[in-house]
């Protein structure tokens, strides 16, 4: 785990915003056609926040990146997911260190 990435990427509202959301699917994304467990569809971020593709597009690189979330790849398309254990040992590593 690194904390540094994972704090840049946290520095973004946006995408505190996304990992919020993904802790909550059914809340923020009802309009998916494939099932929720598969995880998030890029698009339906898109359609949530009103941003562009490209941009959507790297942020949730960036929560990849850092490790805060997976992604599922299915045919064309990509699925993303929050990775709670990462989460987990996250909060757990800041806690112990701050």
């Amino acid at each position: 785990m690194d904390k540094t990435e994972i704090l840049k990427a946290l520095s973004h509202p946006v995408r505190v915003d996304f990992l919020e959301w993904m802790r909550a699917p059914e809340a923020h994304f009802s309009s998916q056609a494939h099932p929720l467990d598969m995880g998030i569809c890029a698009n339906q971020f898109e359609k949530r926040c009103g941003l562009s593709q490209s941009t959507v597009s790297a942020h949730l690189s960036t929560l990849e990146k850092s490790g805060l979330v997976k992604t599922t790849k299915v045919g064309q398309w990509t699925f993303y997911h929050r990775d709670e254990d990462a989460i987990r040992a996250f909060i757990d590593t800041l806690s112990a260190t701050l």
